[in-house]
C-alpha cells in the first residue's frame, strides 16, 4: 500500500518537476522608490522587495513599504509574504502563481491584515528585457475584496543588476515601483 502511493505521488509530480524559464531567475533583492495614488489622495516613499527560490518550481517573496501621504505627516506601512509557484509554459516563460499574507498599518487603529492571490505570466522577451503581467484578487476581514492586475518588466545591465519596474491598477487606486535590482 505504502509503495503504491509513494508511486502515484510520484507520478503525480512528474509534471510538475521543470524549473524556471530560461533567462529567468527568482532569486534577487530589489530597493527604489513606490508610490500609491488614490482617489483620496497619493502617498509616495520608499520600498524593499525580495525572492528566493526554496526548490525548482517554488520561491518566497516578500515585499515592505513605507509612504508617506501627500500634505500631511501621516505615514503607512504595507507588507505582504508569501509562496510562488512557477512551471515552465516554454523555454523562455513560466506560468506563475503565487499566494500572501497582506498587512496595511497606518497607526491609529488603521490596521489591516489580508490575503491576496494571483496568477500569471513571467518572460525572458530579449536576453536584456523580461516582463511580467499578472490578475489577482485580495481580501481581507476589514476590507472588501477586489480585483487588480500587475504589469512589471526588468532591464537587465548585466548577469546580476538591472532595473525593475512594477504597476498595480486595482479600484481605485495604482501603486507602482522603480528601482535597482540585485539578482543572483
Amino acid at each position: 500500500m505504502k509503495r503504491s502511493l509513494l508511486a502515484l505521488t510520484l507520478m503525480a509530480a512528474l509534471p510538475f518537476t521543470a524549473s524556471a524559464a530560461e533567462g529567468i531567475s527568482y532569486n534577487y533583492i530589489e530597493g527604489g522608490y513606490a508610490a500609491t495614488n488614490t482617489d483620496g489622495g497619493d502617498a509616495d516613499g520608499w520600498a524593499l522587495a525580495g525572492s528566493g527560490a526554496i526548490a525548482p518550481n517554488f520561491h518566497i517573496f516578500g515585499n515592505f513599504s513605507k509612504q508617506e501621504i501627500d500634505d500631511t505627516n501621516i505615514d503607512f506601512d504595507q507588507y505582504r509574504v508569501g509562496i510562488g509557484y512557477n512551471h515552465e509554459l516554454n523555454s523562455k516563460v513560466d506560468l506563475l502563481t503565487r499566494v500572501a499574507y497582506e498587512k496595511f498599518d497606518a497607526g491609529a487603529g488603521a490596521d489591516f491584515d489580508g490575503y491576496s492571490v494571483e496568477a500569471g505570466v513571467r518572460g525572458a522577451m530579449a536576453p536584456s528585457f523580461e516582463g511580467y503581467a499578472l490578475a489577482g484578487y485580495e481580501d481581507g476581514s476589514d476590507y472588501d475584496g477586489d480585483f487588480y492586475g500587475r504589469l512589471g518588466a526588468t532591464v537587465k545591465f548585466n548577469k546580476t543588476w538591472g532595473i525593475n519596474g512594477d504597476v498595480k491598477f486595482a479600484d481605485g487606486d495604482t501603486q507602482w515601483f522603480v528601482g535597482p535590482r540585485i539578482t543572483f
